[in-house]
Parts: C-alpha cells; sequence; structure tokens
C-alpha cells in the first residue's frame, strides 16, 4: 500500500509529537525515527479506514505499546476535549505518584533547611560574616537534591553513596586550607566554583545511568534552566513574605530582623531549591513552553546589547579595564549567551530547517566571541603588567573555556545555515563540553589554594 502524503496540520501535530519524545528520558534519540515511521503508517492505515485527520493521529499515538504513559502525557500537554476522552483515561495512579513525590520533596526540603541550621550547634551563625557558609552552602544542600533523584530514580543505595562522594571530597578541600578570611582571594574562588563542580553529582543523579547516552545531559539543562525560573519565583515570593513579617512585628514592637537572618533566609535558601526541583518535575509540561519563549525575547536584547558594546569600544577606542568585579560581570554575560544558545537548542526541532532566529543565534554568538577575545586580551596584558593573581588566571581559564565553546558553537552553526551540517551536531557538542565547567571548576576548588599560598 503506498502511504498517502499527509496534509501540513498532521505533519504539524507529528513534529509536535516528535518534540515531545525528544525530551523525554525514556526514548532513546536513535529509536525516535523507526518510531516516527511506525506512527505513520498506523496514520495512513487509520486514514484509510474513514478516520478524520486528529482521530487516525491520536488513534495512533495510543496504540503505540510501550508509550502508553508518554502518549497519556503528550494528550495533557497537547490536547482539546475530544484528545483527553480518546487517551487520558483515569489519572488516579498518576495523582498518588504525584502526592507521594511532593511528601519525599517536602521532608527533603525540611532536611535541607535544617542541615543548613546544623552549623549554628557550631558557632556558625548564618549571619555572621565569616567564611565558612559561602564556601559550605553548596555542600549542605546539594546532597538532598542528589538524595531526591536517587528516591526517583530507583538508583541502589551504593550508587547513590557513590554520587554523594564528590560531596565528601569538596567538604574537604572547602575546610582544610588555612585561608584567609574574608579577604582571601582563593576562599572567595572556592565558593564560587565549589557549587559549579558539584553541580554535575546532581546531574549524574538526574540521568540515573544514562548521563553518556541519549538526551540525557540536554535534559539536564532544561531542567536546570527550569529550576532557575522556578527558583527565581519562589525567591521573589519569599521576599515578598519576608517583607511582610518585618512590618506586621515591627508594628507591635518587635524587632524580627534576628529571626530572618537566622531562620527565614538560610532555610528558605535550602528548602526553595528542593521545591522548586519537585515543581520542575511535577509541571514541566507549563515551564516547558515558558522557557523556550523567554530564549526568544532575550535573544535579541543579548545581541543588541553586545553589538553596542564592540561598536562603542571601536568608536571611543576605550579598553576593557580589567577589574575584579568587571572580569566577574564579563564572565556572567557570556555564560549567560551560553546559557542563551543551550536552552534554544534544546527546545528546538532537530528536524527543522534553518529561520531567522538561528541567524540571530548566530550573530549572538560571533559578538559573544568577539567581547570574549576581547577581554582575555585585556586580561593577558594585565597578567603581563602586573603579574598572576588568583582571580586573572581563574578569570583568564574561564574565558578560554568559553572561548572554545564559543568559537566552535559558531563554526557548527554556520556549517547547519550553509547547508552543510545538521543542528543535531551543536546539540551533541554542547552537552559533551558540559563537564568541562565543572572539571575546571574542580580544578580551581583543589589546585588554586596552594598554587597561590591561600591568599
Amino acid at each position: 500500500m503506498s502511504a498517502t502524503p499527509m496534509p501540513a496540520t498532521m505533519e504539524d501535530q507529528i513534529a509536535q509529537w516528535r518534540q515531545f519524545l525528544r525530551r523525554r528520558r525514556a526514548i532513546e534519540s536513535s529509536d525516535i525515527e523507526e518510531l516516527e515511521d511506525h506512527l505513520r503508517n498506523q496514520v495512513t492505515l487509520l486514514s484509510d479506514a474513514g478516520l478524520a485527520g486528529d482521530e487516525a493521529f491520536l488513534v495512533a499515538v495510543k496504540r503505540m505499546g510501550s508509550l502508553d504513559e508518554l502518549s497519556r502525557e503528550f494528550a495533557r500537554e497537547h490536547s482539546e476535549r475530544l484528545w483527553k476522552q480518546l487517551v487520558i483515561g483515569d489519572g488516579a495512579a498518576a495523582q498518588a505518584s504525584l502526592r507521594s513525590d511532593a511528601f519525599v520533596a517536602l521532608g527533603l526540603a525540611v532536611a535541607a533547611a535544617l542541615s543548613m541550621k546544623a552549623p549554628a550547634l557550631f558557632g556558625h551563625e548564618f549571619n555572621d560574616p565569616t567564611t565558612f557558609y559561602p564556601r559550605n552552602a553548596s555542600l549542605l544542600i546539594l546532597p538532598h537534591l542528589v538524595a531526591y533523584f536517587a528516591w526517583k530514580r530507583g538508583l541502589s543505595v551504593t550508587r547513590t553513596l557513590l554520587l554523594l562522594l564528590p560531596f565528601v571530597v569538596g567538604a574537604v578541600f572547602a575546610n582544610i586550607y588555612p585561608f584567609g578570611g574574608l579577604r582571601s582571594y582563593t576562599g572567595t574562588l572556592t565558593a564560587l566554583h565549589l557549587p559549579i563542580a558539584l553541580w554535575l553529582a546532581v546531574g549524574v543523579s538526574y540521568a540515573a545511568g544514562q548521563w553518556f547516552r541519549g538526551n540525557a545531559r540536554m535534559d539536564f539543562v532544561r531542567f536546570s534552566g527550569e529550576l532557575f525560573i522556578y527558583y527565581v519565583l519562589l525567591a521573589l515570593g519569599g521576599g515578598v513574605f519576608i517583607m511582610f513579617t518585618v512590618l506586621m512585628f515591627n508594628a507591635i514592637g518587635i524587632n524580627p530582623e534576628s529571626l530572618v537572618a537566622t531562620w527565614l533566609l538560610p532555610c528558605g535558601i535550602a528548602g526553595a531549591l528542593l521545591v522548586g526541583s519537585w515543581l520542575v518535575e511535577a509541571k514541566q509540561s507549563v515551564i516547558e513552553n515558558m522557557a523556550p519563549v523567554l530564549t526568544r525575547v532575550f535573544t535579541p536584547f543579548f545581541t543588541l546589547l553586545l553589538l553596542a558594546f564592540l561598536a562603542t569600544m571601536a568608536w571611543t577606542g576605550k579598553p576593557i579595564d580589567v577589574q575584579r568585579n568587571v572580569l566577574i560581570a564579563f564572565d556572567l554575560l557570556l555564560v549567560l549567551v551560553v546559557g542563551l544558545v543551550l536552552y534554544a537548542a534544546s527546545a528546538r526541532d532537530l528536524h527543522a530547517p534553518p529561520n531567522l532566529f538561528d541567524r540571530l543565534q548566530l550573530l549572538l554568538i560571533v559578538s559573544a566571541l568577539l567581547v570574549d577575545a576581547l577581554a582575555l586580551a585585556a586580561i593577558a596584558a594585565r597578567i603581563s603588567d602586573f603579574g598572576f593573581t588568583p582571580n586573572r588566571v581563574a578569570a583568564l581559564g574561564e574565558n578560554v573555556i568559553l572561548l572554545v565553546n564559543l568559537a566552535w558553537s559558531a563554526v557548527v552553526y554556520v556549517r547547519f545555515l550553509s547547508g552543510h551540517g545538521s543542528f543535531a551536531a551543536l546539540e551533541r557538542w554542547q552537552t559533551a563540553y558540559l563537564p568541562v565547567y565543572s572539571v575546571w571548576a574542580a580544578f580551581v576548588v583543589i589546585a588554586f589554594p596552594p598554587l597561590f599560598s591561600y591568599v
């Protein structure tokens, strides 16, 4: 039987279904094309039997056997009333699973909050101006997130303990070195880089043995971006809660600032990460629609910002002033650009042809690449004139890492836009490069303090 050409609306539905499968860990990327062929054959047979296009598509999805649960999720995300009647059915089991996840996540959120308060038993108060909490906060919070994913993914106790081993190593190097207090540059670098190094362990627990296969790393990229959005929203809500707490107690002559500083802030910072992670897992379909929109909104703005900065530098002839705050700001900007590229890639259909947004992404990458090259030149000149310091060497390494990422991303994008490569190559490059950031961060934590005499 020859396949009947499918209408454009059907192609759109199949494209949605294909992109939906790519966002789920349950299906390997190598299997998606075979599954799509099977789906198309089913749709053709049902259409020839007299079903309307939408009905044929839905029945075909329902018949995908091992994809039954995915079919239910797909219907929830994309369906109108007819789709739901055909596919969803009884959701009691899903509701029970959601409640179980919520109890575990909230329990671990309370445990993380108590972990943040535990150092007070040894004289380390959260509002005390020491370096203990900045260097150890990630060690107190992130193990609970690893435990949450280990439970949710059904990891064995042995594998969970192995995933917690990096936190033991991090605790040793964060506290064994004789840092010089608040003015210690290497202590500050440790506080900034340790969470980046440990985030890789969270990613491995999230992927549950799939880290080197399929789309697990890109799934973790999506999770990280979605968690950031939820965490910001929770932080804004927490800020409003704290504001009203202070206003109400001040109205009766009681100053609650000590309560806020020693309890609400540390417990809220820890608990919100677990709650946000649970929300991402439970409400994934909602936020997945939000994050690509934010990426498309901010990509033009940051492209214009970088182009305006380059034009201003060329017009005025003023070099970049390499100071500590300036270095941090430039690094954050470049990391944000890489994040925009990553998240745009995670939300894109790999089979779609190049479009205007892809060209805008390339312009953003090239602009960031030029800014990074100028920043590197300024850092190298500063080192040549005044010598090596921990901050300058850390900035140099981070900018080199970002330069390599952006440079090869630009090459892959040019190939894709010129028809000599696929968009999948960009996704593979970005996900393969992720561990580099954690490896460099771990090197800064372990090697920088003794290299620079703990200054």
